[in-house]
């Protein structure tokens, strides 16, 4: 099996043991494809951080996927959280390796993600089938072990000072100071719901059970309003398009809290915290300024 090119270059960029997984793939994937009785099945894709191989399982013909990703602190807790979902408006767990993190999962419609129905038809429509999904999956608690929100949202504090020190405008300083202000208010109250972490149009795909399930979980445990954000930035040509973003992500916000019977301000705070965690990750990859969506996103949220 050869490692797409693209894949290779962008994963590969992270680092020497990102290099040294992506140089095993070929021989990680042929063994599991002995190991599990599987026949490959066309062409691999690829996402940002794994590689997904069509199969068919050869005693029963079952056509299916074969995930290859790195074992890495976001992938470690998923097939826990598949397993606690069960199939229930997510992609199926069929088997799965925790030593090396692969996945066998059933094997959805990747041509027609969400993003295609936000294509063809209102906004409306698309961030409903979200809510309607994480409303499904939030509703299960956590099963041990997983990441905690609490212990997230408390390292995220500790990192604040620093951020602050390295970003530039005084405005956007006072922007963090707010978005973490409101994950301090909420620390005590976590949740215990799982979460999936990064439901967004292109991690949902058409399904023949259903019509859309959820794909790529990176499980933790905690509140549902920690799930909001990536629906909320997602496909922003579209909310740019409306001619007024505030007003748009409210919209989107509004019909997310109440799929899921969020209080709003409750949310509106988590939200805040998931867009403290993106400023962070910016900082520390050398970035002086904030992402103008996180700001705008930020800034349309309803106050506490």
């Amino acid at each position: 099996m050869a490692v797409p090119d693209a894949f290779a270059a962008s994963y590969g960029a992270h680092g020497a043991a990102e290099r040294a997984w992506l140089a095993g793939l070929p021989d990680l994937a042929a063994e599991f494809l002995d190991r599990w009785g599987l026949r490959a099945d066309g062409p691999s894709a690829h996402g940002m951080a794994s590689l997904v191989v069509p199969v068919v399982v050869r005693h029963d013909g079952t056509p299916a996927v074969l995930k290859l990703q790195q074992l890495r602190e976001e992938t470690a807790g998923a097939a826990a959280g598949l397993r606690a979902w069960d199939g229930d408006g997510i992609v199926r767990l069929l088997d799965h390796d925790e030593p090396t993190a692969t996945q066998l999962l059933e094997r959805l419609d990747a041509t027609r993600p969400l993003s295609s129905l936000a294509d063809d038809a209102d906004d409306d429509a698309a961030v409903g089938v979200l809510g309607g999904l994480l409303a499904r999956l939030t509703a299960v608690p956590a099963p041990p072990g997983l990441r905690r929100l609490s212990d997230v949202a408390g390292a995220m504090l500790d990192r604040v000072p620093r951020a602050m020190e390295a970003l530039r405008d005084p405005a956007e300083r006072e922007l963090v100071r707010t978005c973490a202000a409101a994950v301090a208010e909420l620390l005590d109250e976590p949740g215990d719901r799982l979460l999936h972490w990064d439901l967004h149009y292109d991690n949902v795909l058409a399904g023949d059970r259903e019509p859309w399930l959820a794909i790529d979980p990176e499980p933790l445990a905690g509140d549902p309003g920690f799930e909001l954000l990536p629906a909320l930035d997602n496909r922003w040509d579209a909310v740019v398009a409306t001619g007024d973003v505030a007003r748009a992500v409210r919209r989107r916000f509004d019909l997310l809290t109440e799929a899921l019977g969020l209080e709003r301000g409750r949310a509106a705070g988590w939200t805040l915290g998931r867009v403290l965690q993106n400023v962070l990750w910016d900082v520390e990859d050398g970035k002086e300024a904030l992402d103008p969506v996180q700001a705008a996103v930020a800034g349309a949220l309803p106050v506490r």
